[in-house]
């Protein structure tokens, strides 16, 4: 298992391919990591459906909204319109790659409009870079994100089974 440094800024994700550890970087994106971690510690993630993923690119999930397969508001063909309840994110762009297992924030054309949210990459994506806000990498399990069943929108979706902060999990 891949060590993890700080489990307060660590998020163990299981999914319906396998878990996912992503180590988080609150000193790029402190308002992204929290909002992630706030989200998570609700359980808000739990169940979303990973909703559009394309090979070679990345995998996108975090539609709290219309995205959660456990919440009587999922709507698969909406899944991907939606975020949370909590206002929209003021853009942290930094130099940071988008490279394979980068985790960032998804949003609409308003570089303030990241809310919950977000993609892991598959391969290098550095035409993202500067416009997107990275908060993480995945250090653990990259190999479950290659697993996800692909689509735009997907077919048969995997899901986030559950997302944790690694300090709220014991061991």
């Amino acid at each position: 298992m891949a060590e993890i440094k700080d489990r307060e800024n660590a998020l163990i994700m299981e999914t319906t391919k396998g878990k996912v550890v992503i180590e988080m970087f609150p000193e790029l994106a402190p308002g992204h990591v929290a909002r992630i971690k706030e989200l998570a510690r609700e359980g808000a993630y739990d169940g979303v459906v990973f909703h559009r993923v394309i090979d070679g690119f990345m995998a996108q999930t975090g539609d709290v909204k219309f995205g959660n397969s456990s919440k009587p508001s999922f709507a698969p063909s909406r899944a991907g319109m939606g975020g949370s309840d909590k206002p929209d994110l003021k853009a942290e762009f930094s130099n940071i790659n988008h490279g394979r297992g980068t985790c960032s924030m998804a949003r609409a054309q308003n570089p303030n409009s990241a809310n919950s949210q977000f993609f892991i990459c598959f391969d290098d994506a550095s035409f993202l870079n500067r416009q997107y806000t990275v908060w993480g990498q995945v250090i653990e399990g990259m190999e479950n994100v290659d697993k996800i069943e692909r689509g735009e929108p997907v077919k048969n979706p995997d899901k986030i089974v559950s997302m944790k902060v690694a300090a709220d999990v014991p061991g």
